[in-house]
């Protein structure tokens, strides 16, 4: 049922399927939980709904159908769980269904009312037939194919998409998915020497140095946003029709697997940026959050809490109307 005028931003969650990791494991998964909590403290007016899995089908419109069964009925190998980063079990296939099911949800909910956020995803280094680097599905990828069929099923509309990859980690997988689609325009800012050390070419690639500073980074940001728009509007003779936000707070200083060591008012700065480029356009954009690994993990979640604040200001000004670029400003937190 469409939201009304003043509902809040539509936010989704999978934290209630949350693996149990062995003991000493270096993914923080408990942060899932720690973010939908501090939603519910400081966001109340968000929306906050537990996701739907996503279907073998859906999956297996980015996903080799083999990769899937070898998922969801524990056919990985060892090799194959070493490269994901985490051990199979029945918790993980159902999570990972999950978080792509969280995607799914908040881009219908962003086509119809400019802005929703996956309180996790954004797990940009799955490939076609292989996870890596704590990704187990490609949640952009699977949600932006899906929007793609359903645009054309109902309307016979083709929708053009782009992904704003600002993760501290290149956006390898999402960018293997759509190397031969040019109807997915794809953008990644991220540490040169971080992981992946082998880079899958985006359609544009931002390499920064470590420790790079924050008007560096910020100014590399408003060179590659223009070049989204102008190589964008060259191609297809007009804006996307929808944005996927890779949000990652792992740029933030502090973060034990990032290193380009961004202040916190730099990261709420970048992402006011992009959600004002969107709202400017009336792109409806769908978050997600990415990577983030601060001690104390706290770090992350206040980082990724400012991102949604911004983000329920930006679907508070879609929803009212809102579209030019004086109306469009955000407050960071």
């Amino acid at each position: 049922m469409p939201a009304s005028q003043n509902a809040g931003m539509r936010a989704f969650h999978a934290d209630h399927t949350e693996p149990r990791l062995p003991p000493g494991h270096r993914f923080p998964m408990h942060k899932y939980r720690l973010l939908r909590e501090a939603v519910a403290r400081e966001l109340p007016q968000l929306q906050v709904q537990a996701a739907d899995p996503a279907s073998e089908g859906e999956l297996a419109l980015v996903h080799a159908p083999s990769y899937v069964a070898a998922v969801l009925e524990g056919w990985l190998t060892a090799q194959q769980q070493r490269e994901i980063g985490f051990p199979w079990s029945p918790g993980m296939a159902e999570r990972s269904r999950r978080s792509v099911g969280a995607t799914v949800m908040a881009a219908r909910a962003a086509l119809a009312e400019g802005v929703a956020a996956n309180l996790a995803g954004g797990t940009h280094h799955a490939g076609v037939a292989q996870g890596g680097g704590f990704c187990v599905f490609n949640d952009i990828a699977v949600a932006a194919r899906l929007m793609q069929a359903e645009a054309w099923r109902h309307a016979g509309r083709n929708l053009r998409v782009a992904v704003i990859d600002l993760d501290v980690h290149q956006g390898n997988g999402t960018a293997e998915v759509f190397s031969d689609d040019p109807s997915v325009y794809t953008l990644s800012i991220h540490g040169a020497k971080n992981f992946p050390f082998r880079k899958v070419a985006s359609d544009l690639d931002v390499d920064l140095p470590d420790a790079c500073g924050d008007e560096v980074y910020l100014a590399a940001l408003d060179r590659a946003l223009a070049q989204l728009w102008a190589e964008h509007r060259e191609r297809h003779d007009r804006d996307p029709d929808l944005l996927f936000y890779q949000a990652g707070v792992d740029v933030l200083a502090g973060d034990r697997l990032g290193r380009l060591q961004l202040s916190a008012p730099a990261v709420a700065e970048r992402d006011r940026r992009v959600l004002a480029a969107a709202l400017e356009r009336r792109i409806p954009l769908v978050l997600t959050m990415g990577g983030g690994y601060a001690e104390p993990i706290e770090l992350t979640v206040s980082a990724q809490l400012s991102t949604l604040t911004l983000a329920a200001q930006a679907h508070q000004r879609w929803r009212s109307g809102v579209a030019s670029a004086a109306q469009a400003k955000l407050t960071p937190a």
